[in-house]
Formats: C-alpha cells, structure tokens, sequence
C-alpha cells in the first residue's frame, strides 16, 4: 500500500501543478495546492497507519485482497480526481478576479 500511497500523491501533486500553471495560477491558487496536498498526506497517512493495523489482524487472504482492491480504487479516485478538481476552481478564480 506504501508504493500505492507515494505514487498516488506524487499524481496528485503534478495534476495540481499542471493544471494551475496551464491556467495561468496565481500565489493564491498556489497557496490552495499546498494546502490540498497536505491535506492528501495525512489522509494518506491514515490509510496507512489502517494497513499496518490490518497486517497482524488474522483476516483471511481473501478479506485482504477484497480490502486492497477496494482502498486501491478509492486512492486512485480521490487522487485523480482531486487533482482534476482545480480546472474549475481555476475557471472561477479567473471569472472573479481576472
């Protein structure tokens, strides 16, 4: 999950990035992503802190893989789509102050 976890953020990140320096961010903007991104890191950290709870709980392999499968879509999820978030932030963030 670890691997997951830091590929994941570092995708979150780089959409942040990118899509705020395509439309043109300003410091206020840039401040938002440092702001999410950290918010992501300790959600991250979270869902760590649970693997490593889980490792020694006795759950059948089956139950493990059900439960990585489902916290792996629900990463990649919030990490694409996170990342996606701030095209329209962006859009309206233009609209209102130029």
């Amino acid at each position: 999950m670890s691997t997951h976890l830091a590929a994941a953020l570092v995708t979150f990140c780089l959409l942040q990035i990118f899509i705020v320096a395509r439309m043109g961010g300003s410091l206020l903007l840039h401040l938002g992503i440092i702001i999410a991104i950290g918010g992501f890191a300790v959600a991250a950290r979270g869902l760590e802190q649970r693997w490593e709870m889980l490792d020694p709980s006795g759950l059948s392999s089956q139950g493990l893989a059900l439960r990585f499968r489902r916290d792996l879509v629900q990463l990649w999820s919030a990490s694409i789509i996170g990342g996606l978030l701030w095209i329209p932030v962006s859009i309206i963030f233009r609209a209102l102050f130029g």
